[in-house]
């Protein structure tokens, strides 16, 4: 008995559909700080490490408020820290905060099982080589505009926009899009 093979009624889907459906299934949004939600300049004041001022970009804050009000969570997971950044931390609502992290794919997998959130539908976003060992633990890399070559080349988002210059904001924009959900937020920002 021969076996016929059938039409392909359907093309199959583009590298853009197929990153379009992997963030529509994200759960889990895990941030590095500095090179991401900062420029990655660090400032001191007169008190030394203790009165260190990062700054952070207020479209990248309201994005993250966005992807809260959609039911995701939000981790910080940095290899630094301070109180400023734990102060924002708070101020937006990050349901995650670690500080001093060592082993950031260990803490991202403890957050995912604690959660009961699978790679796929995790998003992580890092600038610099020690991102890089999450890169197994995720449905979707990003990198700011600025992130290193290595990075950059590895990702499937690279950003327009630099760390701490809106780039969470713009992985905020096409991940709310995939769900659908982004349209609303503009609907509702009109009155």
């Amino acid at each position: 008995m021969a076996v016929r093979k059938q039409k392909r009624t359907s093309r199959p889907l583009s590298k853009q559909q197929k990153l379009r459906s992997r963030l529509g299934r994200i759960r889990l949004v895990s941030l590095d700080v500095d090179g991401v939600m900062t420029d990655g300049r660090i400032t001191y004041g007169p008190g030394g490490r203790a009165d260190e001022h990062p700054s952070f970009h207020v479209q990248d804050g309201i994005a993250i408020e966005w992807l809260r009000k959609a039911g995701l969570t939000i981790a910080w997971i940095t290899g630094r820290g301070c109180a400023a950044t734990r102060d924002r931390a708070a101020e937006l609502g990050v349901n995650e905060y670690h500080e001093r992290v060592k082993d950031k794919r260990a803490c991202l997998k403890e957050i995912q099982q604690r959660l009961g959130v699978a790679p796929s539908e995790t998003l992580v976003m890092g600038d610099d080589l020690p991102d890089l060992c999450q890169l197994g633990t995720v449905g979707v890399f990003a990198a700011p505009a600025n992130a290193v070559a290595e990075v950059r080349q590895r990702a499937q988002i690279v950003t327009k926009a630099a760390g701490g210059q809106g780039a969470v904001r713009e992985v905020a924009e096409a991940l709310l899009g995939a769900r659908g959900e982004w349209d609303a937020i503009v609907e509702r920002s009109l009155g």
